[in-house]
Parts: C-alpha cells; structure tokens; sequence
C-alpha cells in the first residue's frame, strides 16, 4: 500500500532523513522451497540498499533466509522442525546466504562483513557491548554489516525465535535512526488480508491503533509473521527508533520515498541503552515478589526498591543479573540490575534498612537500574 508523499507523516519523514538504517529482510524474500536462495532478488534488494547508502545513509543488513537457503542443497523439501535438522541446513545454507550478498554488494565496490549473533551475544552486558563494537568498528571501515542469528548453535530455548526482534535489538545496539522491515507482506492489517475484509493501518502513533488487531504467525520458511513483526516494532518505537513495515518487492520506494507500507512512531525520548538492555535484551534470572507498597513505590513513583518491601523470591542469581519484579496479583511490573545475590537477599526479606548490617544497606535495585514493563 502507498500513501501521498505530500502526507507523509513526522514517523515516515524521520524514515525517509535517517541518516543510520537497519533494513531486515524476511527469508520469503530471499529464499524458495524449490530453489533455495534467489539471487535475482537478493540482487535487487542489494540495489535498493546501495541507493540508500548513495544517498548519504549508513546501513546495516539483517538477513534471515539461512535455513531457507540450504533446503535445496539437501533436498529437503520443506522447513524442517527439528532442531538438529534446521541447524545442519542454516550450516549450509549461511555460507551460500553471506557469499551472495558478498557477490552483490562486490557489484558497487563494497566489503561485507558477516555477524551473526545469539540471543546469549544479547542477554550478556559484556557479550552486548563486544557486539556493539564489532559492528561499530565494521561500519568505521566502510564495510556493510550482514548480520544474522546464530542459528548453527542456538538452541530452542536461548534464541531470538525470528530475525525481527533481532533486528529491532541491532536497531538499538548500533543507535539508527530508523529500522525497515522488508517481507512478503505490504503492511500492518487489522486482520488477515488474504481472507479478504482486513483494513490496512497506515501509520501507529500509539497502542490505541492497535485495538482490534489481530496478527498471525509466520510462513512456511519464516519463522515470524506478523505478530513477530508488530512486536519488534513496537520493541524498536519504545527504543525511539521509527519504524517502516514494507513488502521486500516495495524495498526502493520503502528506502527513499518511504511512500509504502505502514509507519510506526518512535516514543518522543530514546530509552538509554542500560534501560533498554534491562528491559529487553537481559534475560531475566530470577524474581523478587513485593507488597502492594513497593509495588506503588517502583512502579509509579520511580522509586529504589528497598528490602522491607520484598515478600519473596524465585530463583537463584548472583548480585548483577537482571530480576523481574513481581506484584501480590503475579504480574510482572517492573525488571531491575539486583545488588545482592539470592542468598544473601533470603536473610534481607522484609526488614528495614535501619536494621540491616551496614554493608547491606544500600537498595536492592537502584531506581537508575529499574524499568517499568
């Protein structure tokens, strides 16, 4: 779907100035079941590409399609379900996947450099931060970052579980301007379009735009779908990234006119990047169950949480890993970098500062390490 480049909207021309873009490209744009990975559209997505990075903008390329990319060369004839299975085809299928875009993007000149990441590269600070160097450093040198999980070593339990919520983390771990997520569909729809009587949802300035939406999963070689796609929209918005959800075969007026698809705005500040790494990336390694008191104090008041307030807890963690922090109903209302580890904190539970021993007197979570989810 288009929309009048006189009524582009604040998101789309933020999109259409960024001067840093993370473009992810679905594997139903790159790959077939019967052929494996079409280079002719590999190529003409590398051509949408280089015209953006011509017309001033820096890039960085996520690219699903490994797995999709190697069924062929096996002759398997359709995704595979197993573990074991979609990780010997993303094997093959990744060495083919980097070589094309090498190939395509050698057409203007430019170096490739392939990254591939796991959700473990995320939930890590220092993993993170290792991550945000390399990628920093490639672009530094005039190369283009294709990154792409790590799907030879992941397992079913630690994973992205698509490439849209990857790219929404390298949106953030890279700090663009603007993320594009190109696919086999043309935008967000209340419904499924292909049974027909679904309306298109040009722009989402808020959660209110979203009322009656309802999205699917994914395809036969993607593993996200729409519903992957909104929630790494909204993931990257809340970072302060806009966001422009385009079909692959609309990737040149998605990348300069930003006329298609559907945009969605970017909250007014960019969360910082410990908060956002709390809230999103960090796994959780336990939780602290609290009264209704601190709930109100960390929740709405934006308080440290404070040992007398904490009921409970779950898990086992060391002092450093990130905790849920869980209301008397059991929602989760908030996750936070805890102080002490769990052994410590069994000793802790409900009693004021004033009666801690001195060295445990500080909050269990400072206000500046918590993040209301």
């Amino acid at each position: 779907m288009r929309v009048g480049v006189e009524a582009l909207s604040e998101a789309r021309q933020a999109i259409v100035a960024a001067r840093s873009v993370v473009v992810k490209i679905g594997s139903s744009a790159l790959t077939s079941l019967r052929s494996g990975l079409d280079i002719e559209r590999l190529d003409r997505l590398a051509d949408a590409v280089e015209a953006r990075m011509r017309a001033g903008s820096d890039v960085v390329v996520v690219s699903s399609g490994a797995v999709g990319a190697g069924l062929a060369p096996l002759r398997l004839t359709k995704r595979p379900k197993d573990l074991a299975t979609k990780q010997a085809a993303a094997s093959v299928g990744q060495l083919a996947l980097a070589h094309a875009w090498g190939t395509s993007f050698g057409r203007y000149g430019r170096t490739v450099g392939q990254v591939l990441l796991s959700a473990d590269d995320f939930a890590r600070r220092e993993h993170h931060r290792n991550a945000q160097r390399t990628l920093d450093r490639l672009r530094s040198l005039g190369a283009i970052a294709v990154v792409n999980e790590n799907d030879t070593v992941a397992t079913e339990e630690i994973r992205f579980g698509d490439n849209d919520r990857l790219a929404a983390l390298v949106a953030h771990l890279v700090g663009a301007d603007a993320l594009v997520l190109l696919s086999d569909v043309d935008g967000l729809y209340d419904g499924d379009p292909r049974k027909g009587g679904a309306h298109f949802i040009p722009e989402v300035r808020g959660s209110a735009d979203l009322d009656g939406v309802i999205a699917g999963s994914g395809g036969a070689l993607g593993t996200g779908g729409m519903a992957s796609k909104l929630l790494a929209a909204r993931l990257a918005a809340d970072a302060g990234v806009p966001v422009l959800l385009a079909a692959a075969s609309d990737a040149a007026a998605a990348l300069t006119a930003g006329t298609v698809g559907t945009a969605f705005a970017a909250r007014p500040t960019r969360m910082s990047a410990r908060k956002f790494w709390v809230r999103h990336a960090a796994d959780s390694r336990g939780a602290l169950l609290l009264d209704a008191g601190a709930v109100q104090a960390v929740s709405d008041r934006r308080r440290s949480l404070l040992a007398a307030g904490i009921i409970g807890l779950r898990g086992t963690f060391s002092g450093g890993d990130v905790v849920d922090l869980v209301a008397p109903d059991d929602r989760v209302v908030a996750r936070g970098v805890v102080e002490y580890d769990s052994v410590e904190l069994e000793g802790m539970l409900g009693r004021s500062t004033a009666d801690l021993p001195e060295n445990m007197r500080r909050a269990v979570i400072h206000a500046d390490d918590l993040v209301k989810v």
